[in-house]
């Protein structure tokens, strides 16, 4: 059962997502959002990078569109977006959420992984949130929540509980931006 506080951020989300604001999620959309995430970052649009990361949103789109019964091609309505997303993270379980949104934090982890460990840090942890708008206290509490076992660095697990409380409205704090 969605909650009427995830509607809201899924709602959200779908907003920010439909780049041109046409109402529908194409899979341009989500290639802009790669795009805006790379130029926060400083990364070459040509980067391997960048490629993973458009590479990840592309495979979010497929699934997307393919359980919602749209082609590759198609086009996804918010009342599309808003069934599947929440049916992913209220219904599918914890393991389908992290096989379908486990790309795209990898990708974002490794335009920020400084020193590639496959891990995040606090320092690349503010600037990943500083990519999306989030100050450096506001990022340094973040940090303090989204390290569950308080090791001072956050795995691809520890980011994709993170994203998943926050749909549940478990925590305040938004990765995807």
């Amino acid at each position: 059962m969605i909650t009427a506080l995830a509607n809201e951020r899924l709602k959200k989300r779908f907003d920010k997502w439909d780049a041109d604001a046409n109402g529908q999620l194409e899979r341009a959309d989500f290639t802009e959002e790669a795009a805006k995430i790379a130029h926060a970052f400083g990364k070459a649009p040509d980067s391997r990078e960048v490629q993973a990361l458009r590479d990840a949103f592309d495979g979010l789109f497929d699934y997307l569109a393919r359980e919602s019964g749209v082609p590759a091609d198609g086009a996804l309505s918010q009342g599309d977006f808003l069934r599947v997303t929440g049916n992913l993270i209220f219904k599918e379980g914890e393991a389908q959420f992290n096989r379908v949104l486990g790309p795209v934090v990898k990708a974002i982890i490794g335009i920020c992984d400084k020193n590639a460990d496959g891990r995040i840090n606090a320092e690349e942890f503010r600037a990943w949130l500083s990519g999306i708008g989030v100050n450096g206290e506001e990022a340094r509490d973040a940090f303090a929540r989204v390290d569950t076992d308080g090791d001072g660095e956050l795995s691809l697990e520890e980011l994709l509980a993170a994203v998943r409380d926050y749909h549940f409205g478990r925590l305040e704090v938004e990765l995807l931006g």
